[in-house]
């Protein structure tokens, strides 16, 4: 098994971003956020059965979740976000062990939004990168790339779990309040030490 960075931050935070420069140094790289859009794409495999749990009034004409609809149900709905997550956490979880396999790179990133709320990642991990932001750059980013109110974007980051606890539970913090410019500088000295700690591994 590969040498595993889990990588985590709030909504906004710029965890593609920050993934994506360590991918271009080398490291091998699995996005469950992407996974999970696969997986609810017409017919693939979590679709039906989200389908006869929540309705085909969640499934578009083409045969995909339909997200908006969803998104609205189960920020409002503890118990349906649940539900969704039993049908999709572990097909997600499948799926990320056999890219991880596959995959030849000196460690891998496994960016996991929800990874410190859902306790099954942080043993999966050796190491959790959290991505931190200041919450009204947060807010300001989501906005502008989702087209979401002000008011949408904190009752997302209502639901997700508090800045303080998130970074309570770093091994390693990079902040990302401004630009690639201050970012960059981050990066380099944590893929190294990634490098040296999946050597020892």
């Amino acid at each position: 098994m590969a040498y595993l960075v889990g990588l985590t931050g709030g909504i906004g935070s710029g965890k593609t971003t920050v993934a994506n420069l360590f991918a271009k140094l080398g490291a091998g790289l699995v996005d469950t956020d992407e996974i999970a859009q696969t997986l609810t794409g017409p017919h693939r495999e979590a679709v039906a059965e989200i389908g006869r749990r929540f309705g085909a009034e969640y499934v578009t004409a083409d045969g995909a979740l339909d997200r908006n609809r969803m998104r609205q149900r189960v920020f409002s709905n503890v118990q349906a976000r649940g539900e969704l997550e039993t049908i999709l956490h572990p097909l997600i979880r499948q799926e990320s062990r056999r890219l991880i396999a596959a995959n030849p790179a000196p460690y891998v990133m496994v960016v996991v939004p929800l990874l410190l709320e859902s306790g099954n990642y942080r043993e999966f991990v050796h190491r959790i990168l959290v991505v931190d932001c200041d919450p009204e750059v947060q807010v300001a980013r989501v906005m502008q790339r989702n087209g979401l109110t002000r008011e949408e974007v904190l009752a997302i980051m209502v639901a997700q779990l508090p800045r303080a606890e998130r970074l309570r539970n770093a091994d390693d913090i990079v902040h990302n309040d401004t630009d690639l410019e201050a970012l960059q500088p981050q990066i380099l000295p944590l893929h190294k030490k990634y490098l040296k700690f999946a050597r020892q591994e």
